[in-house]
């Protein structure tokens, strides 16, 4: 169960896995590799209630409860001369903030041994967790400013994720696997993707992308881990909900944790910039029209295609894990003209954003709220966003029609320009980790020009996007031409992909010359840069005659397996206190005369929502629906929670408990 597993995972040595569930077992000889592996999770939830969340910029859309806590899931891979470390987060995006600090902080813990060329961060692209934790204004805007509390949670999970992760490194062993998955995403700006030449339409018949990768980890001869590669967007869950969300990808993981509490399952994208998970294209449409039954699906197909690919990683891997990055300032790469399509030299220019990207993505969601007549608080602090386009930027970005120039704003630049490119090596498998959301022609190309670089089939080599920092879109210059939103989201200009093109290469030919990389220029630190308008908890107030952890809508006395239990009961606010690690909520089972938890937050049947009532009160109703598999017998909801009293500020935990039904 999941709290068992959060215990478990810090401190169990080897971990078994349910091999014959699958029906697979692991490779014979796997242990004889000479890898060394380990793997842990953590909590990177935020603020559970008003703090907006990261992915639509609506600012109205700020969290106000938990569906699925979000998680970060790390893997350390050593082979005995060199170590990697790998991460995903379910977050909208891995902020160069949060980059910059992990690194920080593991340099405090652990000296030298995990630095940038080692270590490797990136989301899921979850629309449904919380922002607020970069330096840059763009991405804060619609938070309405920086938000410390999600910062430090997501920089605390995913450090302590990794720390789990190097004391459980074992003697293991990897495998690759591969799957198939059509019914999972769809192209969503299919007109840009035929402007491509049919050499890259080709290669995707159906214009998605619809390669699963696993990497399959053991030790001890016990399937311990996987890392599935996989693209859709993290839009399942639309811009009208307001519970924190793992959304698809976080399904997956639930799906296959769930069936053994000590097995991590890691499910990351690639070139997921153009891929949808709404199949009819329209905001929570497809497979069905209810966002939450449509996460459950999409995320099903992806953890039936990720088993289906572990299931075909039998064959041990060989070779070493190497790692390069560098730094680019990709606002002016000079690109060779062997990357662009007219094979003449170009440049980049400086960041700016489009029309189009204001309108927003009609199949997910809309973009940015800039000039739309909304009162923000913290635009109004930057001074607002109707700065001069210059007309040499008017230029160099067309046919863009300029709407923002983020890289020329004042008083700082509104996006990072100075990005991390990272390469690398887990055995056979090449990952191509760049900072942004590319399409999957574009991440075609960059793929092709890699595995050329390093003499190694494409199929070995992967983009990880949204990874290390975040720089919004990377297309190809025909899909730029068409100015969809996210041709009007590449920053850089037309030959964005080009550069980054020209820039992995180059990367590739120094790893495969075994060689240093020099680390380029060193993005600015932008801490403090910006302020929080967000307001925060003053104190806590219980309705009259009430006291915290009251119940105020109490339980039915029975109820059978499918139905809902819903249980009301007087809170405090979550700020007062993330839980993280722990829960607001619990599902407890009577069990020989002990009450015993059987699900929490992160459980797929539970519902936290979180409401304000008047200026201090709030409650919380906490909802299980009943899974099938459970058994029958008597159970209890709990609802853990935090107050804060006035003028003192101290910060009180409280716990309430409704009676107890039976389940029949």
């Amino acid at each position: 169960m999941p709290v068992a597993r959060r215990q478990v995972l810090a401190t169990a040595a080897v971990a078994p896995f349910a091999a014959t569930m699958f029906g697979v077992t692991p490779a014979s000889g796997q242990e004889a590799t000479g890898y060394r592996v380990g793997r842990g999770v953590g909590d990177v939830t935020g603020p559970a209630a008003e703090n907006g969340m990261m992915g639509y910029s609506m600012p109205q859309q700020q969290t106000a409860g938990i569906h699925l806590r979000t998680l970060a899931r790390a893997f350390v891979v050593d082979d005995g001369a060199n170590r990697v470390v790998f991460v995903t987060a379910e977050l909208g995006a891995l902020f160069q903030s949060v980059h910059q600090e992990v690194l920080r902080r593991l340099a405090e813990t652990y000296g030298g041994l995990y630095t940038e060329q080692n270590v490797l961060l990136n989301a899921t692209h979850t629309h449904a967790a919380c922002g607020g934790d970069s330096h840059y204004a763009a991405y804060d805007l619609a938070t309405l400013g920086f938000q410390e509390q999600t910062f430090n949670a997501v920089v605390d999970g995913i450090t302590e994720a990794i720390g789990q992760a190097h004391d459980d490194l074992r003697p293991g062993a990897l495998a690759l696997g591969r799957a198939e998955l059509t019914d999972a995403s769809v192209n969503r700006s299919r007109s840009a993707f035929d402007m491509n030449p049919a050499q890259d339409t080709e290669h995707f018949p159906q214009a998605i992308d619809p390669a699963v990768t696993v990497l399959r980890f053991t030790q001890g001869g016990r399937d311990v881990g996987a890392i599935t590669w996989f693209a859709t967007h993290g839009t399942s869950m639309t811009n009208e909900n307001h519970l924190i969300s793992s959304d698809n990808k976080g399904y997956a993981a639930f799906a296959w944790e769930h069936r053994d509490a000590e097995f991590v399952a890691c499910f990351a994208q690639t070139n997921a910039g153009d891929m949808s998970p709404n199949l009819n294209l329209e905001p929570g449409s497809g497979p069905t029209d209810d966002e939450f039954a449509n996460t459950r699906i999409i995320g099903e197909r992806q953890f039936q295609a990720a088993r289906e690919a572990f299931a075909s990683a039998r064959e041990p891997m060989s070779g070493p894990v190497d790692s390069a990055l560098c730094y680019v300032d990709l606002s002016e790469v000079t690109v060779d003209g062997r990357f662009a399509p007219d094979g003449k030299t170009h440049r980049t220019c400086t960041a700016a954003i489009g029309m189009s990207m204001l309108a927003g993505s009609t199949e997910d969601g809309p973009g940015i709220p800039i000039g739309e007549g909304i009162r923000n608080p913290l635009l109004d602090w930057l001074g607002g966003a109707d700065v001069p386009v210059p007309p040499e930027l008017a230029d160099e970005q067309a046919p863009k029609p300029v709407a923002v120039p983020f890289g020329a704003m004042p008083p700082h630049p509104w996006c990072p320009q100075v990005l991390p490119l990272q390469l690398m090596r887990i055995g056979e498998l090449h990952l191509v980790a760049g900072p942004a959301e590319f399409t999957i022609v574009a991440g075609l190309r960059i793929r092709r020009s890699v595995a050329a670089e390093l003499g190694v089939p494409l199929e070995n080599v992967l983009i990880q996007g949204y990874a290390n920092a975040y720089s919004q879109y990377v297309t190809t210059p025909e899909e730029y031409d068409s100015q969809q939103y996210e041709g009007a989201s590449t920053l850089f200009g037309r030959y964005t992909l080009p550069a980054y093109q020209q820039e992995f290469t180059r990367l590739a030919a120094v790893m495969r010359a075994g060689r240093r990389v020099p680390l380029g220029p060193l993005p600015p630190d932008m801490s403090g840069t910006l302020p929080n308008f967000q307001p925060g908890v003053v104190f806590d107030a219980p309705p009259p005659g009430r006291g915290f952890g009251d119940v105020l809508a109490e339980p039915a006395s029975g109820y059978h397996r499918g139905e809902r239990v819903t249980v009301e009961f007087v809170t405090g606010h979550p700020k007062n206190d993330l839980r993280r690690g722990g829960t607001y909520a619990e599902v407890q089972r009577l069990v020989d005369g002990r009450w015993v938890p059987v699900a929490d937050d992160r459980d797929w049947s539970t519902q936290y929502h979180w409401k304000r009532s008047g200026v201090a009160s709030s409650t919380a109703t906490i909802t299980w629906d009943i899974p099938a598999e459970v058994p029958t017998g008597r159970y209890r909801i709990v609802h853990n929670g935090d107050w804060k009293a006035a003028g003192s500020g101290e910060v009180t935990p409280f716990t309430g408990r409704s009676r107890d039904f039976l389940v029949a």
